[in-house]
């Protein structure tokens, strides 16, 4: 089961206010795909929060987006601070190529910088997980969540 953003914020707004937050505090983050031999590349990436979807865009022929083309699975990990102190955000899914021009256009529109020549490839996050990581004086804090299911927490020292 897998689900957009605006369900997983309507399931669990906390956890969805806090990963956004993550998401929003740096430009880059890194995003895991996989191969055609299906070993893990990860690569930067930046992201957008628009209309309840996360948003992954990138050039076309990027390695990135052929291996989402061909695998969509991803993982996505925010870029942490390194005390760790506001928590780490990192979400699992697929991504789903758009290929409707008007949405890519309504995308495009609200870019802070013109789109390269060579355009983009969109994609739209599906949910497959979710989880915060933070640390709490000497123990290490997790809030995991999956569709359909109550987050939990794991504490560890």
């Amino acid at each position: 089961m897998a689900w957009n953003w605006a369900a997983f914020t309507a399931a669990e707004p906390e956890l969805a206010k806090i990963a956004e937050e993550r998401f929003g505090a740096f430009t880059h983050h890194v995003l895991a795909t996989l191969r055609k031999d299906g070993s893990p590349r990860t690569t930067g990436l930046e992201v957008r929060f628009l209309d309840g979807e996360l948003w992954l865009g990138m050039m076309p022929n990027s390695l990135k987006a052929l291996d989402l083309n061909r695998d969509p699975r991803f993982a996505l990990h925010s870029a942490p601070d390194v005390e760790l102190v506001d928590g780490d955000a990192k979400v699992g899914g697929r991504a789903v190529l758009v290929t409707d021009e008007a949405t890519t256009a309504r995308f495009v529109e609200r870019l802070p910088m013109d789109l390269p020549e060579s355009g983009m490839a969109l994609f739209r996050a599906e949910l497959t997980d979710a989880s915060l990581a933070r640390v709490e004086g000497d123990v290490m804090v997790l809030d995991i969540w999956h569709p359909g299911h109550l987050p939990r927490q794991v504490r560890r020292r």
